[in-house]
């Protein structure tokens, strides 16, 4: 992913827009599976077509999202795909404003909260939807000893390599893939 697909966010405005869950939930339907209606997020997010279109207006008024008026069917039909594919932020960022300092505070919490969550729905799936997978689905933690410097450079490779395999070609060799969550942290912690 080169960094203009990445949007740094340091505004906290836009920050607590994309932090909302649903609004979080809606961003991913999109990169995953591409431009929508409203109507058609509501159905995938089990939501009110109402309550998904006032967060799409929330999502573009932060310029999270922007329309795709060439899908439009007509004048009242709204398609809407990612402004980004990615978004970062930093705390440091907010550091000289303590509301930005809690809304980045909040957001990564959040943040985190989503990334576990789909973890421990992927555990709690029925054995048989989690046995098509066998030994597929991994966890992995290790202990290392690092400097700022070291950290920054095993993100960009970690990243680099997490990038690679977003961006390959699919293979149209007749296998059914299923889309896979991916997250990692690495953070500073004593045993």
């Amino acid at each position: 992913m080169s960094n203009r697909d990445v949007t740094q966010v340091r505004d906290s405005r836009v920050l607590a827009a994309a932090s909302h869950p649903l609004r979080r939930r809606l961003m991913d339907v999109l990169k995953v599976e591409g431009p929508a209606t409203a109507s058609i997020l509501a159905a995938r997010t089990e939501q009110a077509v109402a309550n998904v279109s006032h967060h799409l207006k929330v999502l573009a008024g932060a310029g999270l999202i922007v329309e795709v008026p060439e899908r439009a069917r007509d004048k009242r039909e709204r398609w809407w795909t990612l402004a980004s594919a990615a978004l970062r932020w930093s705390e440091s960022d907010f550091a000289d404003d303590p509301v930005g300092q809690a809304v980045a505070s909040a957001a990564a919490s959040i943040n985190l909260d989503r990334q576990v969550g789909l973890v421990r729905a992927w555990h709690a799936a029925p054995e048989e939807q989690r046995a098509v997978w066998d030994d597929s689905a991994f966890s992995t933690d290790k202990w290392l000893s690092m400097t700022p410097d070291e950290l920054a450079a095993f993100e960009r490779e970690l990243q680099g390599l997490v990038d690679r395999w977003a961006a390959r070609t699919i293979p149209d060799d007749g296998n059914e893939r299923a889309t896979v969550f991916f997250f990692a942290h690495g953070v500073p912690a004593k045993p």
